[in-house]
């Protein structure tokens, strides 16, 4: 009787502390802006992006999967570079802004390597934040109903 407290007990405190996972796979579109000025030099306002997939999603961070490490020069982890993502959920997109905490490679060549990134939320709108949270409450539940009413939620 004590252990099953216990265990009960362990498992709500685990699961206040770290953010439960859930395993959504949602198109994403990941971009940077560089810094403008270097200098006295003034740089040309130029966006960096990659599109890839989420692996799965928590309310404190997200882990996707995109071809590259890299939008040109500048790495998607490290150095605490703030990265600006889009996610395309059913209800519409959500604007995050990122930030990289780890990276793993996979696949066996260079042509076929792929790169999960985990990353924790650093900023959102409140609108978005609602939305988001509301889509890793009821995601798929609430498509499966709305689409067996036949509605569009788009």
């Amino acid at each position: 009787m004590i252990r099953k407290l216990i265990s009960k007990f362990n498992r709500t405190f685990t699961e206040k502390v770290v953010s439960v996972r859930k395993d959504f796979h949602v198109p994403i579109k990941i971009w940077l802006e560089p810094d403008r000025q270097t200098g006295k030099l003034q740089m040309p306002l130029e966006n960096l992006s990659i599109s890839g997939e989420t692996k799965d999603l928590s309310v404190t961070g997200i882990a996707f999967i995109v071809s590259s490490i890299r939008l040109k020069e500048h790495y998607l982890v490290g150095e605490g570079k703030t990265l600006n993502a889009e996610l395309d959920l059913p209800g519409g997109k959500i604007r995050m802004q990122i930030v990289g905490q780890r990276h793993e490679q996979f696949g066996k060549h260079i042509s076929t390597a792929k790169f999960l990134v985990g990353a924790k939320i650093t900023k959102m709108s409140d609108q978005d934040r609602e939305a988001y949270e509301d889509f890793l409450r009821y995601g798929k539940k609430r498509m499966k109903k709305s689409l067996a009413l036949g509605i569009d939620e788009s």
